[in-house]
């Protein structure tokens, strides 16, 4: 409401970890503006988590009131790209630590790369050409999930985006401080940063 986003008219999901799912029971009131049902682009583990996490929003039962649960449309996506809203959506394969495989999403000369440690070398050319990059960058000592700083920093580089906004940052980063040591064309991303998709 803050930054006035009237309407949410798609969603695509890059993983099923809780503080990326947990946010569905807001899209409940878009069923109204859009005349139909919310469409989720997920993979089918992501589905699966979703109906589990949010059950009575999938149960087989008649709700209480019109509204009373979310009217959700899942759109099965793998690494093919999708169209999302006349747009082309291009899946990203990142890993998200030992064994575990998220998407990010390529739209246009965008990319959203979120929670990941490593991109793997099959997907770097889905990033070539970028205009921006939108990068994990946790926090400056190493974890085993996400890029920190210095490793984000080095994968922008490598990437070679016109800008890139490291995102999925935790409290231990101070803007202003981070900002000063980052190389120029990276930063961190902000509470309504607004990014042109082109």
């Amino acid at each position: 409401m803050r930054e006035g986003i009237g309407i949410v008219h798609a969603v695509a999901y890059t993983h099923e970890h809780a503080d990326h799912i947990f946010g569905m029971d807001d899209l409940r009131l878009f069923q109204f503006y859009l005349g139909h049902a919310v469409p989720l682009y997920c993979r089918s583990v992501v589905e699966q988590k979703l109906r589990q996490a949010f059950d009575y929003a999938f149960a087989d039962i008649e709700p209480t009131h019109v509204g009373a649960t979310p009217r959700l449309e899942f759109r099965p996506i793998d690494v093919a790209p999708f169209s999302v809203l006349g747009s082309v959506v291009t899946p990203i394969p990142l890993e998200h630590g030992p064994r575990f495989e998220v998407l990010g999403f390529r739209i246009g000369n965008v990319a959203y790369c979120t929670d990941c440690n490593r991109i793997p070398d099959a997907s770097r050319p889905l990033l070539e050409g970028l205009d921006t990059l939108v990068l994990d960058g946790l926090r400056n000592t190493p974890h085993v999930t996400h890029f920190n700083v210095e490793q984000a920093v080095e994968e922008a580089k490598r990437i070679g985006a016109a800008r890139t906004y490291l995102t999925h940052c935790s409290c231990e980063l101070d803007y202003e401080t981070t900002n000063r040591s980052l190389p120029p064309g990276i930063e961190l991303g902000y509470d309504g940063l607004r990014i042109p998709l082109t």
